[in-house]
């Protein structure tokens, strides 16, 4: 299994191979890496640990590039590090999950185990096959508030009330990752 990590903006970077997280963060040698070893770093699918977890002022920002032909990809931010196939699976405070087929940009949480309703409604689909987009994640007190390319598209209320707990970002799919703050 190959494991690297370095640390931008906050996020611990992560590239996994397999579904496993050890907890070898602390490695003191680590100096920043070189854009090369960035851009590793950033390979999909992503786990990265948000250093002191979310807090109201707080933000995520993902900068990528659809594939070409993409089906789906999500961006998720989860309660610990466990993997999806580990029991029980780990609270996720918000999932989005952007879908080319019927254009649609979900959302919802899993709390306990059990997956809320999806959210749906949207002004417009932002994304486009084969072109850079940025998505920021605001935490606000009550709710995340999320961009797109500079446009607010939807708050999602917090389900997870413990706002510290929320220190992981996961992100799969049909995505390249060109930057994560």
């Amino acid at each position: 299994m190959a494991v690297q990590a370095a640390e931008k903006d906050g996020i611990v970077l992560k590239n996994v191979e397999d579904d496993h997280l050890n907890d070898s963060l602390g490695n003191p040698g680590l100096i920043s890496p070189d854009k090369e070893d960035l851009s590793r770093l950033l390979t999909v699918p992503f786990n990265g640990r948000i250093r002191g977890g979310m807090r109201p002022g707080k933000k995520i920002i993902v900068m990528g590039i659809v594939d070409l032909e993409p089906d789906s990809f999500d961006v998720s931010l989860t309660c610990g590090r466990g993997s999806e196939k580990e029991e029980p699976q780990c609270d996720v405070a918000l999932k989005l999950t952007v879908r080319f087929a019927d254009r649609q940009f979900l959302r919802n949480a899993r709390i306990s185990g059990k997956w809320t309703e999806e959210e749906a409604s949207i002004a417009y689909f932002p994304f486009i096959p084969d072109q850079p987009f940025r998505i920021e994640i605001h935490c606000e007190h009550q709710r995340f508030r999320i961009f797109v390319d500079g446009h607010q598209l939807f708050d999602f209320y917090h389900k997870v009330k413990s706002l510290t707990s929320i220190d992981t970002v996961r992100i799969a799919g049909g995505l390249q990752i060109t930057k994560l703050g």
